[in-house]
């Protein structure tokens, strides 16, 4: 697949693009010093250990050592193919490829994009037509004005593309089928369903409200409908398919990334409207789950993009009970976490249509509170705390809480406010909770887990500084060779493969060749050319090294020298062992024999 797109439009593609803001759309990034970093999106971490080096245009992760240039990182982030990895950026930047890449025959991988093109292309038309169908015909009047009068404005139906299904069912299969499209493919793609007899496909939709779901790069990839009136399902998703996944699609994520790269802040809401009428409330990084509880993988995206992740559910038992879970996912996931409390048992759309834009983003957005605030708050619901008896439960259960904490200062803190609250000793607190800690056994165990997961990227650095004098010689020469082709020259005339680790001598012979053949010393048009994803990531990662721009002769000599006395050493080392062996079975003739071999391999040394 790859040699079917010329070199030269691969090489124009990966000039015009800077892999910094390719993979911002993906990671948060900071930058430190001349490189940025994020937290890897490819394993789970709580320390940064992923670094984006715009000078090389290259990646990599020092924790699990995936690394390579932008095409790669697509191919990884996305599953892409090298072809669609170049597709994707050339119509991003606005690139024409060749006409002979369009001319390519079908392979029956690219016959499967073509399913998948055609089910995006009948989901972007049905929410076109869906949309049509609410805001320009009489059918879709009741509809209409249902919107309007729950507080939806014209603008918003506009700008979330609001639409209305018809009460009929086959009306959409007929459509779809009188514009070509597949009907049992459209069955595959969710928009329809087939009858029992198998011969004929119904309409999914019927008679409700339409919001289109679209996938993080803005296709419309599924849809939610929710019903007029008192039918149940009150909310009717699409079902998972090719397109879509609901585990790791949030609502409204793609119109929200910007605003939550802005803003270091996501909001997560439950519902469509909540996300809709918030968004026009002004707290435009709104998100939501897809009508389930929050997935591991949804709150993975949310650590990634952002720095604090708020959420704001109904305030009903259900909504709190949903936050207390979504709240879990999220500290699993490593994400911050705040709670924004919303008063009355009203939901995020009922609260901005009855007390204003304004007062929902200051006092229910601007005053969000800590977790362990908000169980404060949520365990106290339905206790008379005047009785004894219900005070002292109270206590004990947020005693549990606390032993679950793992900032000590924290923990302190709230054992304080605790303590004022009941006019309580903090001594017999403190007490207490030691007794909940040796109990449950839970909060070192977990302080544990968390320090080793956040030391692992450490460690697999420490493992390299660790490496023998002769292994971190042969990943400096490689760097300096990587960085300018006059190294590499003379190294070739040097030592050539005398390398002594088996993955840097299949790095120097495809550099060797590159440049034989290339004309610029770019990391990543090298990296391109490497054969697997292994040999990227070992590429990117000595890549990484801080080197000098320009190193002395002196330098890249001492490199190769220690390259070339590795084998020596070895031998030296063999001998040595040899010898003790020989003096230990009393053979004096033998062990005065390998003794003057150890003498003349130490004189080589020297010359």
């Amino acid at each position: 697949m790859a040699q079917r797109i010329p070199e030269d439009a691969v090489n124009k593609i990966q000039q015009s693009v800077d892999i910094t803001d390719i993979i911002g759309e993906y990671v948060q990034l900071k930058k430190q010093g001349r490189n940025y970093f994020g937290l890897c999106p490819f394993h789970g971490e709580n320390t940064p250990s992923f670094s984006v080096s715009p000078d090389k245009q290259i990646f990599h992760c020092f924790g699990c050592g995936a690394g390579g240039n932008v095409f790669s990182f697509l191919m990884q982030m996305e599953g892409y193919e090298f072809v669609e990895a170049v597709r994707q950026l050339s119509e991003k930047e606005g690139i024409a490829l060749p006409e002979e890449v369009a001319q390519v025959s079908p392979s029956s991988h690219e016959k499967q994009d073509d399913d998948t093109a055609a089910m995006l292309k009948a989901h972007d038309l049905l929410k076109k037509f869906y949309h049509h169908l609410l805001v320009n015909t009489k059918e879709g009047q009741d509809a209409l004005d249902y919107l309007l009068q729950r507080g939806f404005t014209k603008e918003s139906i506009e700008q979330f593309e609001i639409g209305y299904a018809l009460p009929s069912w086959n009306f959409v299969s007929k459509f779809l089928s009188s514009r070509g499209f597949s009907l049992p493919l459209m069955e595959q793609a969710g928009l329809l369903v087939k009858k029992n007899d198998g011969n004929e496909f119904l309409d999914r939709f019927r008679n409700r409200i339409m919001f289109p779901i679209l996938d993080h790069h803005g296709n419309t990839i599924a849809f939610s409908g929710r019903v007029l009136t008192d039918e149940q399902p009150k909310y009717l998703n699409s079902p998972e398919t090719k397109l879509f996944n609901k585990r790791k699609v949030l609502y409204n994520f793609h119109k929200a990334r910007l605003h939550i790269r802005k803003h270091q802040q996501s909001v997560l809401l439950e519902g469509f409207a909540d996300v809709i009428s918030a968004s026009k409330a002004g707290v435009e990084q709104s998100v939501a789950a897809m009508g389930t509880a929050l997935t591991e993988e949804q709150a993975k995206i949310l650590k990634r993009n952002s720095a604090e992740v708020v959420i704001c559910y109904d305030s009903d038992k259900a909504g709190l009970e949903a936050t207390l879970r979504s709240a879990k996912t999220l500290n699993q996931a490593g994400a911050a976490v705040k709670v924004a409390m919303i008063p009355d048992g009203l939901d995020p759309d009922d609260y901005i249509n009855r007390f204003g834009a304004e007062k929902f983003r200051q006092d229910v957005i601007g005053a969000s509170v800590s977790v362990m605030a908000f169980k404060m708050h949520y365990y106290k619901r339905g206790r008379n705390l005047q009785n004894e008896a219900e005070r002292l439960q109270y206590i004990e259960q947020i005693l549990k809480e606390f032993a679950g904490m793992q900032n000590p200062l924290e923990q302190e803190i709230y054992l304080k406010q605790l303590s004022q609250e009941f006019s309580l000793d903090m001594s017999i607190l403190k007490e207490r909770l030691s007794e909940v800690l040796r109990t449950s056994g839970r909060p070192k165990d977990n302080r544990e887990q968390k320090k080793a997961a956040a030391d692992r990227p450490m460690a697999s650095r420490k493992r390299k500084t660790l490496l023998p004098a002769f292994h971190n010689a042969e990943r400096m020469l490689l760097a300096h060779m990587l960085k300018n082709r006059d190294a590499a020259q003379k190294v070739l005339d040097t030592i050539g493969l005398e390398f002594n680790i088996e993955e840097h001598r299949v790095i120097a012979t495809y550099l060797y060749a590159y440049y034989e053949e290339a004309t610029d010393e770019k990391i990543s048009s090298f990296i391109q050319r490497l054969p697997s994803k292994e040999l990227m990531s070992a590429v990117s990662d000595i890549a990484m090294i801080q080197i000098s721009d320009e190193p002395s002769p002196l330098e890249i000599q001492d490199y190769i020298k220690q390259i070339l006395n590795h084998p020596k050493t070895r031998d030296l080392q063999q001998k040595e062992a040899e010898k003790n062996e020989a003096e230990r079975q009393r053979d004096f003739v033998k062990a005065a024999r390998i003794a003057m071999e150890i003498v003349q391999l130490k004189r080589s040394f020297k010359s």
